[in-house]
């Protein structure tokens, strides 16, 4: 048996680099990337230039509400 040659009339122009083109999951399954989004308001934003400034900021305040509750725990205990 054999295969009809046919021919397919592509309408995509040439300039479009389909093999640069990045796949994204869409729907339920798009949570499963491993990143979550957070949005940062503009004012926020100008402070921080990268996630990492984000991240070690964040850090930094867990830190130190930690030791402050560690602080107010013995000063409740030692009255």
């Amino acid at each position: 048996m054999k295969k009809d040659k046919t021919t397919t009339e592509d309408e995509l122009r040439p300039e479009y680099d389909l093999k640069s083109l990045q796949v994204r999951k869409m729907g339920p399954e798009r949570k499963h990337f491993g990143r979550f989004v957070v949005q940062l308001e503009p004012d926020v934003a100008e402070v921080f230039p990268d996630a990492a400034s984000v991240n070690e900021a964040l850090r930094f305040l867990i830190r130190i509400t930690k030791e402050n509750s560690a602080i107010a725990q013995r000063v409740g205990t030692d009255t």
